[in-house]
């Protein structure tokens, strides 16, 4: 058994005919992840929901999907959250 891949906010994924039968061929997806849903330990489905891209990167639908986690690709990872704010004072 692989290494499981976590997923986070804004990676570019690819959904194909190994997530589900629906998206073989010419019906694969490549999804901008707004969120991660339910996940099924026992069977490895997920609810997944993003933003379809077109090949230009642009959105074109949102869309919720059931896919099996074992079959999705990455093709790019969001940038690392970062901490945005002021800096708390320090006392001597």
């Amino acid at each position: 058994m692989g290494a499981v891949i976590a997923f986070n906010i804004g990676d570019l994924l690819l959904i194909g005919s190994a997530c589900s039968p629906q998206f073989t061929g010419d019906r694969g997806l490549r999804l901008r992840l707004v969120s991660v849903g339910e996940v099924d330990p026992y069977n490895g489905w997920m609810w997944l929901t993003g933003y379809v891209l077109d090949p230009q990167g642009n959105a074109t639908d949102k869309r919720e999907v059931y896919v099996q986690r074992a079959g999705i690709g990455v093709a790019d990872r969001a940038p690392a959250p970062r901490l945005v704010g002021r800096l708390l004072p320090t006392h001597a």
